[in-house]
């Protein structure tokens, strides 16, 4: 436990700080300088810290081992659902919305996103993977959860996580527009979304044998699907609909203890 404190810790401490200049407004903090693309920087934060709680704690050999995790491609059945299964829900979530509201379908919007006029879906993807992906899952799910799960089962690891998770997000409702204009009922659906987003990562990360990789393109591409041009308030919901159906099975099939069909991956020491 302690080494997760030194974590949290760290994670908070960087993130938040590097936000600063876009919340500090709300304190009275007025003309921080930014940078160009600077909340993705914040985002890097879960990555320094767990690189540098390893390094605190088991030293150089943790290191290159947290490093092959990064690395680690296989199985390429997870790898192959983390690219695909993201833009396979966008989808289903685009028919259903032409059949219960009428709506055209118009998937040429899962290729653009407003925020960032200047990419394309392979640029949009570089930029998540680089500052969301690997810049929380090497954290998130490369450094805590394994070490949660030491103690917890897997679901129940899943939902501490979430917990530490969504305290991370806490600058973000001071100034990214999405999570300013959310309500209570907001609030809480966006809470139950990193719920179910946090077990169906655990899945991968358990049945990929601690992929970090697999984690970071799924979490890559899961963004993509949810703030392209494509999705309109309907199709996230009915997005939603669709991974909170996932999420249940995925427990339902592969059981809480374990949410995999192997043992479920713990704190790895050198």
């Amino acid at each position: 436990m302690k080494q997760l404190i030194t974590y949290f810790g760290l994670a908070y401490l960087i993130s938040w700080t590097i936000w600063l200049p876009l919340y500090g407004h709300t304190f009275g903090l007025t003309h921080l300088p930014t940078l160009p693309y600077h909340h993705g920087l914040g985002g890097f934060g879960p990555l320094i810290a767990s690189f540098l709680t390893t390094w605190m704690y088991q030293k150089k050999q943790g290191v290159k081992l947290l490093i092959k995790k990064c690395l680690q491609a296989r199985p390429l059945i997870y790898l192959t659902i983390a690219v695909l299964s993201p833009f396979v829900l966008a989808f289903a979530a685009t028919a259903i919305n032409y059949f219960v509201d009428k709506s055209p379908i118009n998937l040429a919007g899962l290729l653009t996103s407003e925020e960032f006029p200047q990419f394309n879906l392979l640029t949009f993807f570089i930029y998540n993977l680089i500052f969301f992906g690997f810049g929380e899952e090497v954290g998130w799910r490369g450094f805590a959860l394994p070490r949660f799960q030491e103690k917890f089962n897997a679901l129940n690891s899943s939902i501490i996580l979430t917990v530490f998770w969504a305290i991370w997000h806490w600058p973000l409702f001071f100034y990214r527009p999405t999570y300013v204009s959310m309500d209570f009922a907001g609030i809480f659906g966006w809470t139950f979304s990193l719920l179910t987003g946090s077990v169906l990562l655990t899945w991968l990360y358990n049945s990929s044998k601690a992929s970090i990789l697999i984690c970071a393109v799924f979490h890559s591409t899961i963004d993509i699907a949810f703030t392209a041009d494509l999705a309109n308030d309907n199709i996230v919901n009915y997005m939603g609909f669709l991974i909170t159906v996932w999420g249940i099975l995925t427990i339902i099939i592969f059981k809480p203890k374990n949410l995999a069909t192997s043992e479920r991956e713990k704190s790895t020491h050198p």
